[in-house]
């Protein structure tokens, strides 16, 4: 073989083996950017990530991103993973339903990684410092989450940069009426529920958990007659799909845990913190001690469903809220 002919095989090998390390390398990159969170499209324009800390409601539109929840501050990088493949759209709004680390440690970074939704013409430095939140996304709150952050110590970059103090907050981005609920007393003194009008979703926080019992947060304002009203307003946001009950399931609920809802859903759980709250309230009315009520199992019917006998919110631990709410 001549050497020219070396020469040209020479070249056709190298330029095989660029072209094979070239399709690992985005073969690598791309296993890279596959997460372990749970992406469930919702509604057109509207997405529930699970596997974040609680959930995160997603609503996409000519105006950007709007988050219901952050997720932990762990899972922050992955979450933005999932964004980034759903739009290259910025998070312009961040609306916290709760002040749990699993919904707003990731406020900060997720913040950063968005845009305000201020523009700032005159181009002064100033201005952008006082009215833009650094040039990051907004975060919106009632201001019980804003209290309850500030003495946890959260970077001042993670707290809300509007924080409301009447019962209900509305605004309008990517051409729907969002609306915010907040729900005092329940399963603390700092829930919300958050209404997308157009999209007919409901995202709830801590209110409801699908894995278990809801967690009664005595200490931070929780009470069991509190998580019950609040439970009853969420019935009363949502829409059952009467009269054409096969054509669609009416009204979302996104909860703070767990998959996917509708209206039904919440109703049985409803009615079975109610028949809950009832026993231990009967059996606390025929002088048994906490300890006798727990040993009576007064949530038995429920207990395979949502009980547990360890981890941060057993069963014992969910009667003994009840128990002492209802002193």
């Amino acid at each position: 073989m001549s050497a020219s002919a070396r020469g040209v095989v020479g070249c056709t090998v190298v330029v095989a083996l660029a072209v094979t390390l070239a399709g690992v390398w985005s073969s690598l990159a791309a296993q890279a950017q596959e997460t372990d969170l749970e992406v469930v499209k919702v509604r057109k324009n509207f997405y529930m990530i699970a596997g974040a800390g609680g959930n995160i409601g997603v609503q996409i539109g000519s105006d950007g991103i709007v988050l219901v929840n952050a997720g932990s501050a762990q899972a922050s990088d992955r979450v933005l993973v999932e964004l980034k493949k759903l739009t290259d759209l910025p998070v312009r709004y961040i609306i916290n339903t709760a002040a749990g680390a699993d919904f707003v440690g990731g406020n900060e970074k997720l913040a950063k990684a968005g845009f305000t939704i201020f523009t700032n013409a005159l181009g002064n430095t100033g201005f952008v410092g006082a009215m833009t939140n650094g040039g990051a996304a907004a975060i919106l709150a009632h201001e019980s989450v804003l209290n309850r952050m500030t003495k946890a110590n959260y970077p001042a970059a993670a707290a809300p940069t509007e924080a409301f103090y009447a019962s209900r907050k509305a605004l309008r981005m990517n051409d729907e009426g969002i609306e915010v609920f907040h729900q005092p007393k329940a399963h603390s003194d700092a829930d919300s529920f958050v209404l997308f009008r157009a999209s007919d979703v409901v995202v709830t926080g801590d209110v409801v958990d699908m894995t278990r019992f809801p967690t009664i947060d005595l200490a931070n304002g929780g009470t069991i007659d509190g998580e019950i009203a609040a439970l009853n307003r969420l019935i009363e946001l949502t829409i059952a799909p009467t009269p054409f009950i096969y054509k669609d399931v009416g009204t979302y609920v996104v909860p703070g845990h767990g998959r996917l809802s509708e209206q039904m859903d919440i109703v049985d759980y409803r009615d079975m913190v109610v028949i809950v709250r009832d026993n231990v309230a009967a059996l606390k009315a025929q002088k048994k001690t906490l300890e006798q009520i727990k040993a009576a199992r007064p949530a038995l019917p429920y207990e395979s469903r949502y009980g547990a006998k360890s981890g941060s919110w057993t069963t014992d631990m969910f009667i003994e809220a009840i128990y002492k709410s209802l002193s």
